[in-house]
């Protein structure tokens, strides 16, 4: 009889034999984010484009700025002007981390508030460097009809409460551990309310509303390609190999017991 070492490859026992690893429920792969990433960055270039060569996208800026939605439906401002703090990035910020701040006890985990702080750090990165380099004016300080009113020292352009609205309550969705459907539609819903609440209001083009969702939304596709980066920021904040969690039950059999008599 063959001893187990030298039995054929294909005879390996069960308990030898690798178990098939679970599907991953975590974040998307880099190759399944390349896809909406393109087609993201694609969007916000077209949107930028339309605005620098001032096409059909600044009349339709002027067309809404001149409908005034504020003076047409007035008894709806009081409202909107509460509701539109949800995409301001102080409260918002100061709220989403107290959560995560909570989960990150319970997990006994950095993860969450590093994935949050990454996040708006590389929002305010890139739509910051992009209001600099516009200079755009908004709707209550345009001075010409039909111009884009760019490189006049404005800082409209993305807009700011609709971009921080995208990553803040989607960063919420992507850490969700449950619901995690239910709260993309969730973030989903105030990011599109909360820009829409700016044209409302009149602080912003429709075109600031458009590149603020895309800049928001390709932070949040960035996301699942940032993770290493975060693992390592946690391991060096912890000092220690392996993110801080809950110790896994040994494998180790149990001691035998020595012999009666």
């Amino acid at each position: 009889m063959q001893a187990p070492s030298e039995l054929p490859e294909n005879l390996t026992s069960r308990r030898e034999r690798p178990r098939p690893t679970p599907a991953a429920s975590g974040p998307p792969t880099a190759r399944r984010q390349a896809g909406p990433l393109a087609l993201t960055a694609l969007g916000y270039l077209v949107v930028v484009a339309g605005v620098l060569l001032n096409t059909a996208l600044v009349d339709l800026d002027w067309s809404v700025r001149l409908m005034r939605p504020y003076e047409r439906w007035p008894s709806l401002e009081p409202l909107l002007d509460i509701w539109v703090v949800a995409g301001q990035r102080g409260p918002s910020a100061v709220a989403a981390f107290a959560w995560l701040g909570w989960r990150a006890h319970r997990l006994r985990r950095l993860r969450p508030l590093l994935v949050m702080a990454v996040a708006l750090l590389l929002l305010n990165a890139t739509v910051g460097a992009v209001k600099i380099a516009t200079g755009r004016l908004g709707p209550h300080y345009a001075q010409y009809v039909g111009s884009p009113e760019l490189f006049s020292g404005g800082t409209i352009f993305p807009s700011g409460h609709t971009a921080n609205a995208v990553v803040t309550w989607g960063v919420l969705a992507y850490l969700a551990a449950r619901w995690r459907r239910t709260g993309a539609v969730l973030a989903a819903a105030t990011a599109c309310s909360v820009g829409l609440t700016t044209l409302y209001l009149g602080t912003h083009w429709v075109t600031d509303v458009l590149a603020g969702w895309a800049a928001g939304l390709l932070v949040l596709l960035s996301l699942p390609l940032l993770e290493p980066l975060v693992a390592a920021a946690e391991r060096r904040l912890t000092g220690s190999r392996r993110p801080a969690g809950p110790t896994p039950p040994s494998c180790a059999p149990p001691p035998r017991r020595a012999p009666r008599g």
